[in-house]
């Protein structure tokens, strides 16, 4: 028995479910509605940013590995991680959540042989940090790219200056130079933070 990694093919939703060669009246689009509308949570959000970063980078081309060891590889070969924070949730809030992000070495799996790095580290050669910036729960919209704030930081600068620390606040960030970007330069901030 062969138990290679499979090769994930794009879908395009008209896919049925189905019994005995059958079509059972629902597809694949209809399971997406059904799990994947809540895209202001915390993990469709989190996609979101995934994607917003791959269509920038031309990294959009394929099918997003899950749990790899970092999130977009650009059109030109470069890893990198996104990370993403908002100020509003789905759930009923008393106060704007404050802005921060894992920044934790992990040991990184590797999705074609199922292995593990011995040693925690980060493995990207860029962040991005991706912040749902928007403050009105009437208007929120993450398909809005207006409404996306990005911070890209080459991971050698995390290596230089918090090398153990495992989280950091958005004021943090800032004071460590990241380029700030919106949605319309993020391709080009990525490829900077790399050559610079």
């Amino acid at each position: 028995m062969k138990l290679d990694a499979l090769e994930v093919a794009r879908r395009t939703g008209a896919e049925p479910f189905h019994a005995g060669g059958q079509g059972l009246g629902f597809d694949l689009l209809s399971f997406w509605r059904w799990a994947c509308s809540d895209i202001n949570g915390n993990a469709l959000r989190g996609l979101i940013a995934e994607y917003l970063v791959a269509t920038a980078t031309g990294g959009d081309k394929g099918v997003r590995t899950e749990w790899d060891a970092y999130d977009v590889v650009t059109a030109e070969g470069l890893k990198v991680e996104v990370k993403t924070s908002a100020y509003l949730q789905t759930w009923k809030q008393t106060r704007l959540s404050t802005i921060s992000f894992d920044i934790a070495r992990k040991r990184a799996w590797e999705a074609t042989t199922n292995t593990y790095t011995s040693v925690p580290q980060r493995t990207a050669d860029v962040y991005v940090f991706a912040v749902h910036a928007h403050q009105d729960k009437a208007t929120l919209d993450p398909l809005n790219v207006e409404q996306w704030k990005f911070y890209v930081l080459p991971t050698r600068v995390l290596e230089e200056r918090v090398p153990e620390q495992k989280s950091i606040a958005l004021s943090s960030l800032r004071r460590l130079g990241p380029a700030e970007t919106a949605f319309g330069g993020l391709g080009r901030s990525v490829r900077a933070a790399v050559a610079g």
